[in-house]
């Protein structure tokens, strides 16, 4: 099964890329074949996530995505993250048979003010090319309604890429803000739903192809330390936003899964290695959410279960 993947969120700051980068990396783990397009094209940072410096906010020389999708190069560049990150763990952490190539956005890049006909063509090529190429792609774009979404749609819909399996992960924080956002983000007019109907998607199609991931959501099982108000407080915030899920169509049943809060992510985006877990850096529940969010993404009955 080939897979493109988008990765989506109404507001910054929801984990999304970070989120994203690792289940790309515990999915090459597993030998399958993954590219990351950084289509955050503002804020180009999954060369930091991967902790490769030389492109930690995007590369230079008019060769990344937005040059790209403009018409300046004939193609964008690629890098393996295990050649290329400054990281030792990571470069010797590796599947025999995985890869993982990352395509960086522009170092002097902005976010696309407009879209035409040569954009959506070239996109959907590389599009194309990534679905020959490799297993998963994981197509990471801008917060809000951007023309990165404009244009993954409008791509998506051709007939090039007729047969090609797209699943749509909408991140959020576990909080009544971040819920609210995120329902807008797929429902409102100019949403993913709106606009993939205006490009002629099947509207309901395209709702089924939609999972959400809850981020930094706390352990309320884990209350040392707190006072017994506190947790009786936030166990009743808990189910608040549970409701609030519910009411606003985001509901476990349409859940991929969740992250929890974790330390280390708050002080520095990075992949998260066994070997953080192994030295008591990063919690072990961190790796074990990414793991079963990239096994989820993979499972075709979690996603058939709405169709």
């Amino acid at each position: 099964m080939i897979v493109l993947v988008f990765s989506a969120s109404d507001k910054g700051g929801t984990g999304r890329s970070v989120t994203s980068c690792n289940m790309a990396y515990w999915l090459s783990m597993t030998g399958l074949k993954v590219a990351y397009l950084d289509f955050d094209f503002g804020s180009p940072t999954a060369g930091g996530t991967f902790e490769i410096s030389r492109i930690d906010t995007g590369i230079g020389d008019g060769i990344g995505l937005h040059s790209y999708l403009l018409g300046d190069s004939g193609f964008p560049a690629r890098v393996s993250v295990r050649s290329e990150t400054d990281r030792v763990e990571l470069s010797q952490s590796r599947h025999p048979s995985g890869r993982l190539v990352l395509f960086p956005g522009d170092h002097s890049g902005s976010e696309f003010t407009t879209l035409d006909d040569p954009m959506v063509r070239r996109c959907t090529a590389l599009f194309a090319t990534c679905e020959q190429e490799f297993d998963v792609t994981f197509v990471d774009l801008s917060a809000g309604r951007s023309i990165a979404l404009a244009l993954a749609l409008s791509a998506t819909r051709s007939a090039q890429l007729a047969e090609t399996v797209s699943r749509w992960l909408i991140f959020h924080r576990w909080t009544r803000q971040h819920i609210v956002a995120g329902h807008s983000l797929v429902y409102d007019e100019h949403g993913v739903l709106g606009t993939g109907v205006e490009w002629g998607h099947d509207r309901e199609q395209l709702r089924n192809s939609i999972r959400y991931v809850r981020t930094a959501v706390p352990e309320l099982n884990d209350a040392m330390g707190l006072r017994p108000a506190q947790a009786a407080w936030l166990q009743r915030q808990h189910d608040t936003l549970n409701r609030a899920a519910i009411r606003n169509e985001m509901g476990s049943t349409v859940v991929l899964g969740r992250t929890p809060v974790e330390p280390v992510l708050q002080c520095r985006e990075q992949v998260i290695l066994d070997i953080d877990v192994s030295a008591r850096i990063a919690n072990p529940e961190t790796v074990d959410a990414f793991r079963h969010l990239a096994t989820r993404l993979m499972n075709r009955a979690v996603w058939e279960r709405l169709e």
